[in-house]
């Protein structure tokens, strides 16, 4: 007998095969791996392209446009106690990070600022303990002292020179994002990462702009590589960067998103080996590669740690008492 054509479900019926969870984690181990590949070029474009002396005003010009124009996209506003968490967020996240990030590099050497601020990784760790009850593993404390370790033999030059408020600006902005990151973590906002970073982006902005214009003055004239790099540091740097970044705190483990922000080091001094022909010394590259290392570890921590949760609770289980068996 022929088989019955009818007897064949249709195809768009036909059950779709799901993703396998491993390509979806993967995917979004990538999407937010970018946002600090991309900040690495910061350095690069502000060192060459943007006027010198005006870090609030390049903060303020690098967040709102983008800011704002992610909100009429999104066309949504918060509502209720999201008013203030999204106004906090912006001022962890973006306004407060950038202005401390900016006086570190003005008062610092870059692999000063960058040394100190690759304790956020512990940072997170510590402070979702405290308020997520993630109890951390061991390879996440690993992940966070071996990235301290090769961003140190990356960036840090014998010539480095310590100054105790760049110093504690670096700690600062390290606190700072570390603290929203976690925050953004614990709050789970309800609406898409586009409108999450619209208002990140836009609060933050507003936060630097009264301080530019008290400290700062407007630049007399833009040049074409002016308006160049604030274009980039604008869409890439912020818009697309930041709605990777606020993705990936909202799919992966917090500590698994602090590990990657460890890649914007090793972006910046890849780009200055590539485009300001700048050397790599053997010690450089041994960094870059305890880097890449602990960034490893940081995603595989939470795995472990699940692991170590399923097999305690497994050994638990097994001490119980047995139901009693009538009859």
């Amino acid at each position: 007998m022929k088989p019955d054509a009818q007897s064949a479900p249709p195809l768009s019926s036909r059950q779709v095969a799901p993703v396998p969870q491993a390509q979806v984690r993967a995917a979004d181990i990538l999407l937010t791996a970018s946002a600090p590949l991309i900040w690495g070029s910061t350095y690069l474009i502000t060192s060459q392209w943007l006027p010198p002396g005006q870090p609030l005003l390049s903060g303020v010009i690098r967040a709102l446009p983008a800011g704002l124009a992610m909100l009429a996209w999104g066309r949504q506003l918060p509502r209720g106690s999201w008013w203030w968490k999204a106004a906090l967020l912006g001022v962890l996240n973006i306004g407060l990070f950038q202005a401390m990030l900016f006086i570190a590099a003005y008062r610092l050497p870059g692999g000063v600022a960058a040394t100190v601020g690759a304790i956020q990784p512990l940072l997170v760790v510590l402070l979702a303990w405290l308020l997520l009850g993630a109890r951390p593993h061991l390879a996440a404390w690993l992940a966070g002292l071996g990235g301290i370790g090769g961003v140190a033999l990356l960036v840090l030059g014998p010539a480095a020179r310590l100054d105790a408020v760049g110093v504690a600006a670096a700690a600062a902005g390290a606190v700072s994002m570390a603290l929203g990151t976690v925050l953004a973590k614990r709050w789970r906002p309800p609406v898409s990462p586009l409108v999450l970073t619209a208002w990140q982006l836009t609060a933050g902005a507003l936060f630097l702009l009264p301080f530019a214009l008290a400290f700062e003055t407007l630049p007399a004239r833009l040049t074409l590589p002016n308006v160049l790099g604030y274009t980039w540091l604008c869409v890439a740097g912020a818009g697309v960067s930041y709605a990777f970044w606020f993705r990936g705190i909202g799919r992966l483990p917090t500590a698994a998103v602090s590990a990657l922000g460890l890649l914007s080091p090793v972006s910046a001094t890849v780009l200055g080996f590539l485009v300001l022909g700048q050397t790599l010394s053997t010690a450089q590259m041994a960094g870059a590669l305890l880097v890449l290392a602990s960034v490893w570890l940081g995603q595989r921590a939470p795995v472990a740690a699940a692991q170590q949760g399923q097999g305690q609770q497994a050994a638990d289980g097994a001490r119980l008492p047995l139901p009693h068996r009538q009859g």
